[in-house]
């Protein structure tokens, strides 16, 4: 038996998993057909923020979570081995391990081909929303799957600290711009026409941050200009424009000091992502207001985040209600498969 199946048909869907700047640093390994080696690519990673090194750990829990689903889907089981060393991201050897995942055959049940339904049809939205507020309802069935994952989910729809976070987030972009290493990397991942974003099959593109790709390339590549009383007015206006109808935020606390709660926070994040999704909710992470420490700083104390001992707000995002979003690039899910003829 070819051992890259069932990997290749697994992969085939869970290849759409969130990652930050849709990087997409997850590889599998096939050892045989129950049996596959996960690993995170540090090529891919994104480690000029110090507190961005933990998101390659939260990125893993969330693929492990998208795998569980998509398999649970697909009629099979998932455990895991995981190895919860810490990332070197100067190692010469640019392949970290993460743990080994096996699979058993079962019947997949309704809820299972539901939950990978959500999964299929789960996506960020960084389009305006149109400022419905959530239901208390829907916050709390989230707040409840935060709780099992042992996070605590909490919002706000106060108009002053809506406002407050949204600044926040657009001053974080500016900033990062002032950071060499960060400016670098964000250039890295930046696709700036509909062609190279198809043709590359991940990053950030323009069509998806509703920028047009020319406006974008100048802005970016003339960044000294941010600063200017005109120009950066109008970048300014251009993407606060993006924001508008954010009626709530919300964000998640709960254990973040070592690999472990890393990768757990990154499940419980996917978790909740899907529970939005099926009450037709859509998301949009701030993630670097999250891995800017200036700009953490600025947020927590925004919110009054509890972040006592080893607990960290450690996800901010809008959520709410608008139009379907384009559908992100992706990977062909051999480029995922190391070896077994992938």
């Amino acid at each position: 038996m070819n051992p890259a199946e069932p990997w290749l048909s697994i992969v085939e869907d869970a290849r759409y998993y969130p990652s930050p700047h849709n990087s997409q640093p997850i590889k599998v390994r096939p050892v045989d057909s129950r049996t596959a080696e996960v690993y995170y690519d540090l090529d891919l990673g994104l480690p000029a923020e110090s507190f961005g090194i933990p998101f390659g750990h939260v990125c893993a829990g969330v693929f492990l979570e998208s795998l569980r689903t998509v398999a649970g889907g697909l009629g099979y089981d998932v455990a895991e081995n995981l190895d919860h060393s810490e990332m070197d991201f100067g190692s010469p050897d640019r392949l970290h391990f993460l743990g080994t995942v096996t699979l058993t055959p079962r019947t997949a049940t309704a809820d299972d081909v539901a939950r990978l339904q959500l999964f299929r049809v789960r996506g960020t939205s960084r389009r305006p929303y149109d400022a419905r507020p959530v239901p208390a309802e829907v916050v709390a069935a989230a707040s409840d799957v935060a709780d099992a994952g042992g996070h605590t989910f909490r919002t706000t729809s106060d108009r002053s600290t809506v406002r407050r976070l949204v600044h926040i987030n657009q001053a974080t972009l500016f900033s990062d711009l002032r950071n060499d290493a960060v400016y670098d990397e964000i250039m890295a991942w930046l696709r700036f026409s509909k062609q190279d974003a198809r043709q590359r099959a991940d990053g950030l593109s323009a069509e998806a941050m509703l920028m047009p790709g020319s406006l974008l390339r100048f802005a970016m590549t003339h960044r000294g200009l941010w600063d200017a009383p005109v120009i950066g007015g109008a970048v300014r206006t251009m993407y606060l424009n993006t924001m508008r109808g954010v009626r709530q935020l919300g964000w998640l606390e709960g254990p973040f000091a070592n690999p472990s709660d890393y990768i757990e926070a990154g499940r419980t994040f996917m978790r909740l992502w899907l529970e939005l999704t099926a009450h037709g909710v859509r998301l949009h992470p701030f993630g670097t207001v999250i891995t800017n420490p200036g700009s953490h700083r600025a947020f927590a104390s925004a919110v009054a985040a509890d972040e006592g001992g080893s607990r960290m707000a450690w996800m901010l995002f809008r959520f709410g209600y608008s139009k379907t979003p384009p559908v992100a690039h992706r990977r062909p899910a051999t480029s995922m498969l190391i070896g077994a003829g992938a």
